[in-house]
């Protein structure tokens, strides 16, 4: 048995979810926030068989893709009557991490 966390964008935890469900996967969601940028991420934990596995991994691969996106970063700090304004940079964001562990034990009451 495996445990599978995958740290999604939010923007494409929908679409993930729902691929999960009509390919027969059951998940537990959690909504999380972290990384560069601080946006909002979520965090899916699936529980499954080994010969499950790689199904669950191409349906992720399918669902979250990593796009660009342009942030304007904070100003640096200047002295008094200075003025800077910071020009938009391109940054990725989206795609997965995802973390496959072996599971010892497995109950469900």
């Amino acid at each position: 048995m495996k445990l599978i966390v995958a740290v999604v964008n939010s923007d494409d935890s929908r679409t993930l979810i729902e691929r999960l469900m009509r390919h027969g996967h059951s998940a537990t969601v959690i909504g999380s926030t972290g990384g560069f940028l601080r946006e909002g991420n979520t965090t899916i934990v699936i529980g499954a068989q080994e010969d499950k596995l790689e199904d669950i991994l191409f349906v992720i691969r399918q669902s979250c893709h990593t796009r660009k996106q342009f942030i304007n970063p904070l100003p640096p700090v200047l002295e008094p009557g200075e003025l800077q304004i910071p020009s938009p940079i391109e940054v990725q964001v989206g795609g997965a991490t995802v973390f496959v562990l072996s599971v010892e034990r497995f109950e469900k009451y």
